[in-house]
């Protein structure tokens, strides 16, 4: 249940800034998820999630190797709602099992490439972007380029916006993705 400062709206409640973006989502999706509504509550938060997002899913990682970004995020936020999301997403998109537990637990990746992405992801975050070279150099060797370094720092960027935006208004899970849902490690 979503934190009682927050109202979850609707297209009919929510502020006007919001209600062309929110009607984007849904005619995408098919549906409103109850984040989106929370989020409209700042229609500058909501747009700027969405607009941060499109650049990130236009990036130069493949679709598999965002979602190892964002699971990565999301675990290390504890996001019970993004890791269910992206989980339903890579799921849908046939990703070995595998890889998709080793993601939830935050454990190392069965692929060694997608491992050393999820480890550059994971120094990023801790190192608020100062990566020691030899981090840095680890991740180039496993195939990726510079650029590839800066389309992490984009992914973190816009899913951190989201992660602490569902944390703080307690977004709770939508029906779709409830299968997945996922609690932090105690």
């Amino acid at each position: 249940m979503s934190h009682p400062a927050f109202t979850p709206h609707t297209l009919d409640t929510a502020p006007a800034a919001a209600r062309a973006t929110m009607a984007g989502v849904h005619r995408a999706l098919g549906h409103l998820p109850g984040a989106v509504g929370l989020m409209a509550e700042s229609p500058e938060l909501l747009n700027g999630f969405l607009t941060v997002n499109r650049s990130y899913q236009s990036c130069g990682l493949t679709a598999v190797e965002r979602e190892v970004v964002v699971l990565t995020v999301a675990t290390r936020n504890e996001c019970h709602l993004c890791v269910a999301m992206h989980t339903a997403i890579l799921t849908e998109s046939g990703a070995a099992p595998e890889l998709i537990s080793a993601l939830r637990a935050g454990t190392r990746l069965p692929d060694g490439r997608l491992e050393a992405l999820r480890c550059f992801a994971q120094a990023v975050l801790d190192r608020q972007g100062a990566v020691p070279d030899a981090e840095l150099s680890a991740f180039l060797a496993a195939g990726y380029q510079s650029r590839h370094a800066l389309d992490v720092v984009l992914g973190v960027g816009a899913y951190t916006i989201s992660t602490f935006a569902n944390r703080l208004t307690r977004a709770s899970l939508d029906p779709p993705v409830a299968q997945y849902a996922w609690q932090p490690a105690p």
